[in-house]
């Protein structure tokens, strides 16, 4: 597909960064016209971030094994089923996952050893990802940084159960004074014994990720659904799978 194939670390983080910055290009810059691009009347397409920082729209390459690892297919037969913003997301999601694996594609056919893939690593993560220059999560990871230092509860901490997670928003309120304090923290103790996972239907524990819902307000394992503390960060408004496929059928 290229003409000059990357052998160095130097040239694959380069590649990358050329494929990375079409990407962000078609999703922010060009939406429009990529919007226009995923028709969802016409077959499997795949968005492709090129080196030479442009993108484009079309159906995936016809040899297999391919040239190079692919990109998500079919992104365009979702286009019309949710959101553009949330769409806008997912699409972002699938191009980070992309551009990884064909950087270690590189890394992988020309032997790059432990000390050169952890470079590799190191340089790529050091630039915010396509998902989070999309939806600006890095803008706002950045101010929550801020944010943190002055204030004891940020977007993302409620997000992140400590040993005593929300649980008020599960107890009913009470109507005691100040002496009823104390029988109020015992209660929520024994209250986190009693939560369960939504998805699995497991216990607390205080040394495992939770996340509540911010709709149904149930909590779940961070790993029962997909998602892992750092990126609970970067979610204004956590929903559920099932909150979500409900979203998704109205």
């Amino acid at each position: 597909m290229e003409n000059t194939v990357p052998r160095t670390v130097e040239e694959v983080f380069n590649d990358f960064k050329g494929r990375r910055a079409g990407l962000i290009k078609a999703l922010t810059t060009d939406v429009e016209k990529f919007y226009q691009s995923c028709d969802p009347e016409k077959e499997n397409l795949c968005l492709y971030g090129l080196p030479n920082e442009t993108w484009e729209v079309n159906l995936p390459v016809e040899e297999v094994p391919p040239e190079l690892p692919e990109p998500a297919l079919g992104i365009n037969f979702a286009r019309d089923g949710m959101q553009e913003k949330d769409w806008l997301s997912l699409v972002a999601v699938h191009s980070d996952s992309w551009l990884l694996s064909v950087a270690f594609y590189f890394g992988a056919r020309f032997g790059f050893g432990k000390s050169e893939r952890k470079r590799l690593f190191q340089m790529t993560n050091d630039l915010p990802t396509v998902f989070e220059v999309v939806t600006g999560a890095a803008k706002q990871a950045r101010d929550a940084a801020h944010n943190n230092s002055s204030k004891s509860k940020s977007s993302g901490k409620p997000r992140q159960p400590d040993p005593q997670p929300k649980e008020v928003k599960v107890s009913p309120p009470k109507m005691e004074d100040e002496s009823g304090e104390e029988e109020e923290e015992e209660e929520e103790e024994e209250e986190q014994g009693a939560t369960l996972c939504g998805a699995c239907g497991d216990n607390y524990a205080t040394d495992e990720f939770w996340i509540c819902c911010d709709i149904c307000e149930r909590w779940f394992h961070g790993k029962c659904v997909k998602i892992t503390p750092a990126k609970a960060e970067h979610i204004k408004q956590y929903k559920c799978p099932s909150c979500s496929s409900k979203r998704a059928r109205v």
